[in-house]
């Protein structure tokens, strides 16, 4: 069983795209453009597929805000016969510093409502995540006006090193599967 559905988390509208929580949404949008496929808007969803070795994969950008994510993912999938196994959620994370990529088969939500969104709806953790840094959150910076900041102009040329190992990453996934790791991208 591979990956066939790759979740980026954000939040919609314009006033949203290029915030920290957002780096889901943006590196959707970068694979979109590298490998040349449209995303498509629905009510509740953006979504697009290509293949990658030969092998269909979609794309999807919950529009339901970051916190009801779970409902558009189990739309889809459901409406498509994907698995949760099948899914790989792609999601921003604070507690990790800038650049780090961690990549795990499964695990729990990790305070992320995003994918304790995704965990209520698909009644199972038993999804491949991968989570990627915005961090360190400051000393006395909520976290919500955190992940809502845009990044800063020197944080740009990490967030491009991002986008590039992330479809690296990608195909490497849908060749190989969901090997648990650790690594920074700097």
């Amino acid at each position: 069983m591979g990956i066939k559905l790759v979740v980026g988390l954000g939040n919609p509208g314009r006033n949203h795209i290029y915030d920290r929580h957002n780096l889901g949404f943006m590196l959707i949008d970068y694979i979109a453009h590298k490998e040349k496929f449209k995303l498509f808007n629905h009510r509740d969803f953006a979504i697009g597929r290509t293949k990658i070795y030969n092998r269909e994969i979609h794309f999807l950008k919950p529009f339901t805000f970051m916190n009801l994510s779970g409902l558009a993912v189990k739309q889809y999938a459901t409406k498509k016969k994907i698995a949760p196994q099948e899914i790989l959620v792609v999601t921003d994370d604070f507690n990790l510093p800038l650049g780090t990529f961690r990549l795990r088969q499964r695990g729990s939500d990790g305070g992320h409502h995003g994918l304790a969104s995704i965990i209520e709806w698909l009644q199972t953790d038993y999804f491949p995540r991968l989570r990627i840094g915005i961090g360190p959150l400051p000393e006395n910076v909520d976290a919500k006006d955190f992940v809502l900041q845009k990044f800063s102009r020197e944080e740009l040329p990490i967030i491009n090193k991002i986008k590039e190992e992330f479809v690296s990453l990608l195909k490497t996934i849908i060749k190989s599967g969901v090997q648990n790791l650790t690594f920074e991208v700097k």
